[in-house]
């Protein structure tokens, strides 16, 4: 049952690191400086969330999230999110796309090269189905956390960093709320698509509180390392490298790696609940299907890594926020039903 919970943890941090949260750009748009209480208000409402979305999915045995939707939002707004899940998940994967693109041009290499080097991977993943992306996560995301981890603890001891020296500064807690609605609907995508693969409900707990906790520890320490060099994030399309600036190339090319592999695992869990909701209309198998969507994405590349998420994930935030409120509340409205 462990191994279990571990599998959906790294499946729903896998969800959440991508190229937005790893290379600090996100973090950084909803937090910055007087976040902590933010910080931990996200991981509570992050950590109920999931737990919510998972039990929903694991109770009706779902393959897609359309079952789970239609649960917390009700039939009259099924159609409207439905939607809005469909163009999150198409236009997010658009962002990590183009963000394999801005990490290869870092190391100087064509954009469209950095583009194809993610969509051939991620076609393959899909020919294992659902397995082909569990395996994956649960052997690259603890090499993503632990490598994340390293470099913003290194950094935080190096600066001598007091992480709590503005303990009583806590202005921007209202952040919290559209920052966990912005990640509400790929986690009802793809936990939508997972559950009839779920056994037990001490699963749930474990993937819940687990991935809340680990999420949270490193929010909190990356806002803490990115509010140190507030003046130099303007001159980086991705912050993360403003930290690595003054470190040695093979630092450099060993976190720009990690990076690529944050934004590959997003992308992965975006076309796995885009391809999941239609599998029943469009027969095949899902990497032909995984192919066709990443094809059809190919125009949008060209907008920008940093353009998109400044305008998109403010937007769908904001949307979100109902639906958040509802996964909230499910618990109290449906208390017989998911005790």
């Amino acid at each position: 049952m462990i191994r279990s919970g571990m599998k959906w943890m790294f499946l729903i941090i896998g969800t959440m690191i991508g190229a937005g949260y790893a290379s600090g750009r996100e973090l950084w748009q909803f937090f910055g400086h007087e976040s902590g209480l933010a910080i931990l208000i996200f991981t509570i409402l992050f950590t109920i969330s999931c737990y919510v979305i998972l039990r929903i999915s694991f109770e009706k045995k779902s393959k897609h999230y359309l079952p789970v939707l239609r649960t917390i939002v009700g039939d009259h707004l099924t159609l409207l999110y439905d939607g809005m899940i469909i163009l999150y998940l198409f236009t997010t994967t658009v962002i990590m796309l183009a963000g394999s693109g801005a990490t290869w041009q870092a190391f100087h290499f064509s954009y469209w090269l950095g583009i194809i080097a993610i969509i051939v991977p991620l076609i393959l993943v899909f020919v294992w189905d659902i397995k082909g992306i569990l395996s994956m996560n649960s052997i690259i995301l603890p090499l993503l956390i632990g490598g994340l981890l390293y470099v913003l603890i290194l950094f935080s001891v190096q600066q001598e960093l007091s992480m709590f020296s503005h303990f009583g500064e806590q202005s921007n807690w209202p952040a919290a709320f559209p920052f966990t609605a912005l990640n509400i609907l790929p986690l009802i995508a793809v936990l939508g698509a997972v559950g009839s693969e779920v056994r037990y409900k001490g699963e749930i707990w474990i993937a819940s509180i687990g991935s809340g906790l680990v999420l949270g520890s490193i929010s909190f320490i990356y806002n803490s390392s990115l509010i140190q060099i507030a003046d130099d994030i303007l001159l980086y399309e991705i912050p993360l490298f403003a930290i690595l600036k003054h470190y040695p190339y093979e630092m450099f090319l060993f976190i720009s790696f990690l990076l690529w592999i944050a934004i590959f695992t997003t992308a992965a869990s975006g076309v796995l609940g885009l391809i999941t909701r239609f599998r029943n209309r469009l027969k095949g198998p899902l990497w032909l299907l995984a192919a066709i969507t990443l094809f059809l994405m190919l125009p949008l590349t060209s907008i920008g890594f940093s353009t998109l998420i400044k305008y998109l994930y403010p937007l769908y935030g904001l949307l979100n926020l109902y639906v958040l409120s509802a996964i909230l509340l499910y618990p109290f409205l449906n208390r017989y039903k998911i005790s």
